[in-house]
């Protein structure tokens, strides 16, 4: 009886404390919440939580990839680029396992693609153009997927303006050298029609009205890129970065109006 009855106690205990833990869920919308308080390093720490309960979670792990982008976005200056880099790959690992949980949800390609799109940003030519072709396959998944997703729209934006922007030369060697012929692929009535349709979806995203005034400059647009800078100043803070970004936004629209086209592209291509 006193062994029937240590279980029974036991058995109390152990409902005890798993009642007082979070659920899985919990920790995700607590993570949730602070990602809408734009507070990235806490949103970030319940996702690993919610993955430290369950790594094979979906959902934790693209959202983990997400917010730890948005921390390591944060992260400004040349000083800070290796720590930036390690966080983008431990992103990556997490994208990567997101997609092998569910490969037919969008959220998890999107994720992908913007860890590795960050990521490229600070490596060599060959890399890069092996993490070109990636990045643009999951951003064309997640819109086969959900052709509503705003964030995929953008990274497609972005992919054809930042291939339009190389060079000839660049593009030679990136096709020759590296076999990287799919690049032919990228035009700029793409990147305006995917970056327009990024803005539709979500225009009170900053970050895609900004990429959108960039390539309107690249295209001597400058009407319509002053168009979406001056949106900008009127839109709320979304973003950890927004404030930032207003202030970028300003900088270049005044660029514009003292016909500093050059300044003004030079600024909006470093944001």
């Amino acid at each position: 009886m006193r062994f029937v009855a240590s279980l029974a106690v036991l058995a109390l205990t152990a409902r005890a404390v798993l009642a007082q833990e979070p659920s899985l869920a919990a920790q995700i919308a607590r993570g949730d919440s602070l990602r809408a308080e734009r507070n990235s390093a806490g949103a970030l720490a319940e996702y690993q939580r919610a993955l430290a309960a369950d790594s094979t979670s979906y959902e934790a792990n693209w959202k983990a990839a997400r917010e730890v982008a948005d921390v390591a976005k944060q992260l400004l200056g040349d000083s800070l680029s290796e720590r930036r880099d390690s966080l983008y790959s431990v992103g990556r690992g997490w994208a990567e396992r997101a997609i092998r949980a569910d490969s037919a949800g969008a959220d998890g390609h999107f994720a992908l693609a913007l860890v590795l799109g960050r990521l490229s940003l600070t490596k060599g030519s060959k890399e890069r153009v092996r993490f070109a072709k990636i990045i643009y396959d999951e951003a064309s998944a997640a819109i086969r997927i959900d052709s509503l997703h705003d964030g995929a729209w953008h990274i497609i934006g972005q992919w054809n303006a930042e291939v339009k922007r190389l060079s000839g030369l660049q593009r030679f060697f990136a096709k020759h050298l590296f076999g990287a012929g799919f690049m032919d692929r990228a035009t700029w009535a793409d990147a305006v029609t995917a970056l327009n349709r990024a803005v539709s979806l979500n225009p009170r995203q900053i970050y895609h009205h900004l990429a959108l005034a960039a390539v309107y400059a690249d295209l001597d647009s400058l009407p319509r890129a002053e168009a979406e800078l001056t949106t900008v100043a009127d839109l709320p803070l979304g973003d950890p970065m927004d404030s930032h970004y207003k202030a970028w936004a300003a900088e270049a629209l005044a660029d514009l109006k003292a016909d500093r086209a050059g300044d003004a592209r030079d600024r909006l291509h470093h944001i």
